[in-house]
């Protein structure tokens, strides 16, 4: 089957999320690590892309930005990697449907947030700051310019700005798990994060490398973007937890063992093929 249902798509999440809450510390910490790295070089790459666009090309360059951007996803989803704003979705849901404990949850995610934090940081000093491919001329002036908008959010606009962000990171999430081909999941990481870089909400991970990164080049402080990281920590774990998983668990997993997908009225009965299962609607 190349694409799983709804009701599917949320028992491989829930199931998944409990494999990742019990991965052992040293594997979660290289992974975080590997999918911070790789989030930070898809906003290198965006950047790099869209500093020399002139003025008069206006939000396509945006487009441009957010098209390219969608690389680091693909590398965490495909290559592997432990992202906390993947992970603010799938181990909530594993929780709710008590494969783990909250306890279990809560240290899945701190440890993720220190690989990704540690994985971006090492992109924006070496890359960034060393290499100095965002430390001179246009370049730079367009990552103090992009974390400048970052940073000038209030708190609650950094929360409800980060609901709306890992809204969009978590059902790409979702849709790479429904397709079980290769341009399938491309396909189902590339829309939805290509929307929320263009429209411009806050990416707790991506903020890892973009801050951090004018900092290095001696712009903003730490303190600054510490008053960014909780509230886009915070609506980034809202928007996952409660607008995806919480969602999809209410619809499809609150039931103990779903029997049917909710959404037919008409019998239908459960067959087991190449031991995963499958619905059929009886005739």
């Amino acid at each position: 089957m190349a694409v799983k249902t709804p009701l599917e798509v949320a028992q491989y999440t829930a199931q998944a999320g409990a494999k990742k809450a019990h991965n052992p510390v040293s594997s979660v910490l290289i992974l975080g690590f590997l999918a911070g790295a790789f989030i930070a070089l898809g906003f290198l790459l965006d950047i790099r892309v869209i500093a020399s666009a002139p003025a008069e090309w206006g939000s396509f360059a945006t487009f441009i930005g957010a098209a390219v951007f969608p690389v680091g996803l693909m590398l965490v989803l495909i290559g592997g990697g432990e992202l906390l704003t993947g992970n603010m979705m799938a181990v909530p849901l594993a929780a709710m449907t008590r494969k783990i404990t909250l306890s279990s949850m809560f240290k899945n995610l701190l440890l993720v947030t220190l690989g990704n934090l540690l994985g971006a940081l090492f992109v924006a000093f070496f890359f960034g700051h060393v290499l100095g491919l965002t430390s001179e001329g246009l370049y730079l002036t367009k990552l103090v310019d992009m974390a400048g908008h970052k940073l000038h959010d209030g708190f609650l606009q950094a929360f409800i700005s980060g609901i709306g962000c890992n809204w969009l990171v978590a059902l790409a999430v979702w849709l790479s798990y429904a397709s079980d081909t290769m341009s399938g999941k491309v396909l189902g990481i590339w829309f939805p994060t290509m929307a929320f870089v263009a429209i411009g909400f806050q990416h707790v991970v991506a903020n890892m490398f973009l801050i951090p990164a004018a900092i290095f080049e001696g712009h903003y402080s730490w303190g600054q973007y510490v008053m960014n990281f909780i509230p886009v920590w915070l609506g980034n774990l809202t928007g996952g937890a409660l607008f995806v998983a919480a969602a999809y668990w209410v619809v499809y997993l609150r039931q103990a063992e779903p029997k049917v997908k909710p959404e037919m009225a008409t019998s239908i009965e459960p067959m087991e093929t190449e031991g995963r299962v499958i619905l059929s609607k009886q005739a």
